[in-house]
């Protein structure tokens, strides 16, 4: 284990010894991993290290010390701390932090944590409330209240979902060898000599399942172009598990068959309405991040141009539409896990990327999140916003090898013809310019993408002599036009027209040449004195002021 994450964190040894210890910051970390779902911290591994230094010796008694004074700044917090000795010879400090399942964790100082993804999040005081209704969702996977003995189990769904484990290469043989028994007490389906919530969930009988508070059910509407309905359907009898509901959907939705053809030479491409992958991540999604202590249907609304997943609660604390892409938070691990192992789901916060890949690799826009009061909306829509687009994607991977973060930045600045770092920022959900290097990768380098400028105002573009390599047959426009072509238009506009607001010029010039690159133009040449602004804000008209 190397990389930080949710209920993982690496440390100096610095953060307990001498003048930079800083308690505050250990106790912190401490308290956000309690309040979400336990995890381990290393004391005296390096970021980005997977040993300590070989000479790195622990202070005797440093443990001991630890174990006593954390608890003494925090409340609610149990923890383990031990000496570890690397295989390199360096030691280390491990502490092991206890989830507080039913209370909440803090500072002594009355200060609130909960881990997200790699970092530890300060609550504020209105997340109190949410945490506290998020503590009893934490545990319901695990609670045996219905009393269900293992014997009491659906012998068939337990036959399917062994033989599924067994066959999926993402679990170890060391797993995949155990007896059925060992496999059930491994994804915690039993406890002692009854059933979980989650073993009733996937291996439980039907009347078994119905009694659950609250198995998940799945309504499917259908509405035509005055949003009146024209189709139900229903899996609501709790008769299936997790993955046959996923199974049945996608199988009985006469919807998802539909498709567009799009020309590729003497041939016909197709291309989905709705990609099964994208269907699929979104169920998956869906049921794995529900909040199963809260009563609520999840539905699948079909519009004539836009699938709309709408999923009961809202969602986990830290996550929120803008970062949805960015930072994780498992609202049931445990069935995040059997759904990952049975390859139902992309990994730890991957599958929104997954998602935004194929929905871009079809011409598509990328999904919107919107979170309402009781209730998280995903919607996808059906349109292809450029259908020269899906021929010009495919090839450029078939060329390059391109990442999936690759994939996603290409399909955006291939969509819009141009972008600038913001409008990539803001799409990504990135905070800075220099956040975009993960995701251009090497599309710079290998100059499958372009740029002018500097910083955030640095536009990207894709490179000309590669639209001819790969035989791009898509129309010529003056979206990612050169600043100084740009410049030369609007002067020769405004010798022609005389006086004319920004507006006006954009559409003799090129209406597909975005208005806020027009009007920067003008705001520089105004700067330069080489035209005058008259007016004010949208009222605003320029013109070439006369020489002399």
């Amino acid at each position: 284990m190397n990389a930080e994450n949710h209920e993982f964190e690496q440390k100096s040894i610095r953060y307990a010894l001498g003048k930079h210890e800083d308690g505050d910051k250990l106790a912190s970390d401490c308290v956000g991993l309690a309040n979400a779902t336990g995890g381990l911290i290393q004391l005296g591994i390096e970021d980005d290290e997977t040993e300590p230094p070989a000479r790195q010796r622990v202070p005797d008694g440093l443990p001991e010390k630890l174990g006593k004074r954390i608890p003494q700044i925090t409340i609610n917090v149990g923890l383990f701390v031990r000496k570890c000795i690397s295989a390199n010879g360096g030691e280390f400090v491990e502490i092991r932090v206890v989830p507080s399942q039913q209370s909440i964790a803090s500072t002594s100082d009355g200060r609130y944590f909960i881990r997200l993804a790699d970092e530890t999040h300060r609550l504020m005081p209105d997340e109190l409330g949410r945490l506290a209704a998020e503590k009893s969702m934490f545990v319901w996977e695990l609670q045996t209240t219905r009393r269900v003995p293992i014997e009491q189990h659906d012998a068939d769904k337990m036959e399917a979902l062994l033989e599924q484990i067994r066959a999926s290469d993402r679990v170890s043989p060391f797993i995949r060898d155990k007896s059925d028994g060992e496999i059930l007490s491994h994804y915690l389906f039993a406890k002692g000599p009854h059933l979980t919530n989650l073993g009733i969930l996937w291996i439980g009988r039907r009347e078994d399942r119905a009694a659950l508070l609250y198995a998940p059910a799945i309504q499917c509407i259908k509405y035509d172009e005055r949003e009146q309905k024209v189709r139900k359907q229903t899996w609501d009898d709790y008769s299936l598990n997790p993955l046959e509901l996923i199974d049945a959907v996608w199988r009985e939705v006469p919807d998802w068959r539909e498709s567009y053809e799009l020309p590729d030479g003497l041939f016909r491409k197709t291309v989905p309405h709705y990609d099964e992958v994208v269907v699929r991540e979104l169920l998956a999604n869906a049921l794995v991040h529900r909040p199963y202590a809260q009563r609520g249907d999840i539905f699948i609304n079909l519009h004539p141009d836009r699938l709309e997943v709408h999923n009961p609660g809202l969602l986990p604390i830290g996550v929120t539409p803008r970062n949805i892409l960015h930072v994780t938070s498992k609202r049931n691990p445990h069935l995040a896990k059997v759904f990952y192992d049975l390859k139902l789901m992309e990994g730890e916060g991957s599958g929104f990327d997954r998602i935004y890949q194929v929905l871009l690799a079809a011409g598509k826009p990328v999904p919107v999140v919107a979170e309402g009061d009781d209730r998280v909306v995903v919607t996808v829509r059906k349109r292809i916003v450029n259908p020269r687009i899906v021929d010009f994607m495919t090839k450029a991977d078939q060329t390059f090898a391109l990442t999936q973060k690759e994939l996603i930045t290409l399909g955006l600045v291939a969509q819009n013809e141009s972008m600038t770092a913001i409008d990539l920022c803001g799409i990504l959900e990135l905070d800075s310019a220099s956040a975009l290097d993960p995701w251009l990768g090497r599309l710079i380098e290998a100059t499958v993408i372009q740029s002018r400028g500097r910083t955030k105002g640095t536009e990207y573009y894709v490179d000309p002599e590669l639209l001819r390599k790969l035989q791009f047959q898509g129309p010529t426009t003056l979206r990612g036009i050169e600043r100084h072509r740009l410049r030369e238009l609007i002067l020769k506009d405004l010798d022609i027209y005389r006086v004319a607001g920004s507006r006006e010029i954009q559409s003799r010039i090129g209406a597909e040449i975005k208005i806020q690159k027009i009007r920067k133009e003008l705001e520089q040449l105004v700067a330069e004195g080489i035209v005058r602004a008259e007016g004010k804000k949208r009222w605003t008209k320029y013109l070439i002021p006369k020489k002399g």
